[in-house]
């Protein structure tokens, strides 16, 4: 019996480019049709132009297609969650939209799951990213070394393939703020790279934004990581390290020349700094504590407005 490989792609403003996209995808899994079988889904994260009747248009033409339409912009991660829960494949492949995951290289990722690795994340020498991208994919990159651990040999990218207990093992998350790099780092270690070619977007631009990037920061390490906290407690020893040390160079001073001032902008500026320090870690401990009772309240991690599939054909190709 040949494997069913399951390929999710997130959409978002991509109504020109996703037929595209699946077009390529088709190529390249003919010449992988003798091992694999392969299902194609694709997340509609509520885009606003029409990109959803696109995707239904190709659900109609190829039956080994479905569609999911999310009810509102829930962000790419929360698009993958409820894409994984429509895969039925035996190997999970994520790929974006916008054509400059390429195709051709899913194979390759596949083979280095058949090697014996548990995730394959495709590594780009050469990234055809403009400068705002490539700079948040470094700092996404040192806060996955820092805040989860991340191996920094390991390069970690949208494009990856992975075995089924890795999806079983994701899909128990079931709270909000999914990150899907958070939850694949704390399922294995077992995790390889491939190289790659990187290609030019189709069209459009990227839907990432300071602010989406900022809110996926924060997903990852509120929600996989505690160093944070720890981070916001020694610096908040080290505040008061500092304010002792202050007070006791002040009253030494005092002490031995009683007729110097004691400095109303440096007791000022102490003041400034501490309170800065204290309003930062207790706006730290909101954000947990705030997330905790979004959770708490079972907020959904997507909300799904319509699913579409061909239903003449049930074979996948």
């Amino acid at each position: 019996m040949k494997k069913l490989i399951s390929i999710v792609i997130p959409c978002y403003r991509s109504e020109t480019m996703i037929a595209g996209v699946v077009g390529d995808i088709d190529r390249e899994m003919k010449q992988l049709e003798e091992a694999y079988r392969y299902e194609i889904i694709l997340v509609n994260d509520s885009s606003p132009d029409g990109t959803f009747e696109a995707i239904r248009r190709l659900c109609q033409e190829k039956p080994y297609i479905t569609g999911v339409n999310l009810a509102r912009n829930f962000g790419q991660h929360a698009a993958l969650m409820a894409g994984f829960r429509q895969m039925k494949g035996d190997y999970l492949v994520c790929m974006d939209d916008d054509g400059q995951t390429p195709a051709s290289s899913i194979g390759d990722l596949i083979r280095g799951l058949e090697e014996g690795r548990d995730v394959v994340y495709a590594k780009y020498e050469h990234k055809h990213h403009n400068a705002f991208r490539n700079f948040g994919s470094r700092v996404n990159d040192w806060m996955l070394c820092f805040m989860l651990g991340k191996p920094k040999d390991l390069y970690i990218s949208s494009f990856f393939a992975a075995k089924r207990f890795i999806v079983d093992e994701m899909l128990r998350y079931e709270n909000a703020f999914p990150y899907v790099i958070g939850l694949v780092l704390r399922a294995t270690k077992n995790i390889g790279n491939v190289v790659v070619e990187h290609h030019d977007r189709r069209a459009g631009e990227s839907g990432y934004t300071l602010g989406k990037l900022f809110s996926l920061w924060f997903n990852g390490f509120t929600s996989f990581s505690e160093k944070p906290l720890r981070i916001a407690t020694m610096a908040g020893v080290g505040c008061a390290a500092l304010g002792f040390l202050y007070g006791l160079y002040t009253v030494i001073k005092k002490l031995v020349n009683p007729l110097v001032p004691v400095g109303f902008s440096s007791l000022m500026a102490a003041i400034m700094f501490i309170g800065g320090m204290l309003m930062l870690m207790l706006g730290l401990i909101g954000e947990y504590v705030g997330r905790m009772y979004i959770c708490m309240n079972n907020a959904p991690q997507y909300v799904i407005r319509e699913i579409v599939k061909n239903e003449d054909d049930g074979e996948e190709q």
